[in-house]
């Protein structure tokens, strides 16, 4: 398998969102809008927590007025993580904190890290742009968990 690129279409895969129930195709919810969408190693992490996520919860409404009709974070983490992290952090309404438990997501985009402190498998620190579930743009961290290229300033709509 080859790493995604710009160009290519997002892989029809569920990620969940607050639940095990609550499942979020994302290609579906990418399908005919553009969509900002992060991930990162894992939640709660120091970087993550704070410069990662608070900088597009910050940088929402701007993003959003920009013409962003989702903020969407993913993490190698199960839901009830995430969505508590989320609330942590003020996201609701901004941004949509989506888990990839299995890493199914990841794996399909080529964009995991072994990281055995962590816990093992995670994903690479990026961001891209989908318009209609296309990438237009993606930003991958040169070590892959880095915060230089993927921050929310950095976001080119």
């Amino acid at each position: 398998m080859v790493q995604i690129k710009e160009g290519d279409k997002v892989p029809s895969i569920d990620l969940f969102e607050d639940s095990p129930a609550n499942k979020v195709n994302i290609a579906d919810l990418c399908a005919g809008k553009k969509v900002i969408l992060f991930a990162v190693p894992g939640a709660f992490t120091p970087g993550c927590s704070k410069t990662h996520l608070p900088g597009y919860v910050d940088k929402a409404g701007d993003l959003k007025s920009s013409g962003a009709a989702e903020i969407v974070c993913v993490s190698v983490n199960d839901p009830f993580v995430m969505s508590a992290w989320g609330k942590q952090h003020n996201a609701s309404g901004k941004v949509r904190m989506l888990a990839d438990p299995a890493a199914a997501f990841t794996k399909a985009l080529e964009l995991g890290a072994d990281l055995p402190p962590l816990g093992g498998l995670r994903s690479k620190r990026y961001s891209m742009v989908l318009e209609d579930g296309v990438v237009k743009s993606l930003n991958v961290e040169p070590d892959g968990t880095g915060l230089s290229c993927s921050l929310a300033d950095k976001i080119k709509l």
